[in-house]
């Protein structure tokens, strides 16, 4: 197998969306020499897309399904997942992701909930663990839980240690800023009113934060979360400088619609905590517009800038 220590892997995702579209578009924009790009795909699913440039490497892929634009099939769920299984298997410097369907992953028997998920089970190296970061510019946000159910959500003491402590070992490997600032946000409305609207803030939330400060970590709250992303989100609209480096979410979408708001098209879902980084675009497969050649590139773009600024 050739040396790939080197390359940006990128995989095009579910081939009835809009992934090969995009990746192809953003590598005819991206002014970076050739050969720091592998694409993992089909030429198949490539050429029906418009073709990639002649002088990228692809890591052809067999793929016998039909493709089925805007149609979740265990075919192109199978396929997705073996995108992500070569990606982990070549041993890239980092790795872009297209976007995937979870329920054609299902389809196709590989129970997980995300592309993130696939990750951490192919790549961990002693003992580590995956985490989701969102950024758009300099406005980033940790999610603390991922793809789980609202009432399945259960913050405790030391997923809020743990994950912040694995963030600041990311800003400290892979970025210039070496002590950041953080922002911690509340599970419950109004961080709780004192216990009136929940004890997660007095009982969980903030011994770990006293923990984190009393361990050299610069870190405030819990924080009301619609004020504190209200802000956030101003800051971002008006491109000012982020008053902290990263805010970090109890869930899902307490964490992406600021981020998503703030701008779509620029914004990078970003795994840390593995060996290697991963970057996305923070859009689905679109499956509505796929094979219509209307999708826009710019969070691919983005998504792939921010893997080689890294």
């Amino acid at each position: 197998m050739n040396n790939y220590s080197d390359k940006i892997a990128i995989t095009t995702g579910d081939p009835n969306g809009i992934g090969a579209e995009i990746v192809i578009k953003a590598l005819d924009k991206i002014n970076y020499p050739a050969d720091r790009f592998v694409v993992i795909s089909n030429s198949d699913v490539l050429n029906k897309n418009g073709g990639l440039r002649p002088d990228i490497e692809v890591i052809d892929l067999p793929y016998s399904g039909t493709i089925n634009e805007g149609r979740d099939t265990s075919d192109g769920g199978d396929f997705s997942f073996r995108q992500l299984e070569t990606a982990c298997k070549i041993v890239p410097e980092k790795i872009v992701t297209a976007p995937v369907s979870k329920n054609a992953l299902h389809l196709a028997g590989h129970f997980f909930n995300g592309q993130t998920e696939v990750l951490e089970a192919f790549l961990p190296k002693n003992n580590e663990h995956a985490e989701m970061l969102f950024l758009c510019k300099d406005f980033r946000v940790l999610l603390l839980t991922r793809h789980v159910p609202l009432k399945g959500i259960n913050i405790t003491y030391d997923m809020v240690y743990t994950k912040v402590k694995r963030l600041t070992g990311f800003f400290v490997k892979h970025t210039n800023i070496k002590i950041p600032k953080l922002a911690l946000c509340a599970l419950n409305p109004h961080a709780g009113e004192n216990g009136v609207i929940g004890r997660e803030e007095i009982d969980i939330l903030k011994p770990a934060v006293k923990t984190l400060r009393d361990e050299g970590i610069n870190i405030s709250g819990p924080f009301s979360a619609d004020t504190l992303m209200a802000e956030a989100l101003q800051y971002s609209i008006q491109n000012k400088k982020q008053p902290y480096d990263c805010y970090i979410a109890m869930y899902h979408d307490q964490g992406l619609i600021p981020v998503k708001a703030a701008g779509i098209d620029a914004a990078v879902n970003m795994t840390i905590g593995l060996d290697i980084i991963r970057t996305s675009p923070a859009h689905g497969t679109a499956y509505d517009i796929a094979g219509k050649n209307i999708a826009s590139e710019s969070s691919m773009v983005s998504a792939i800038n921010a893997a080689l600024d890294l």
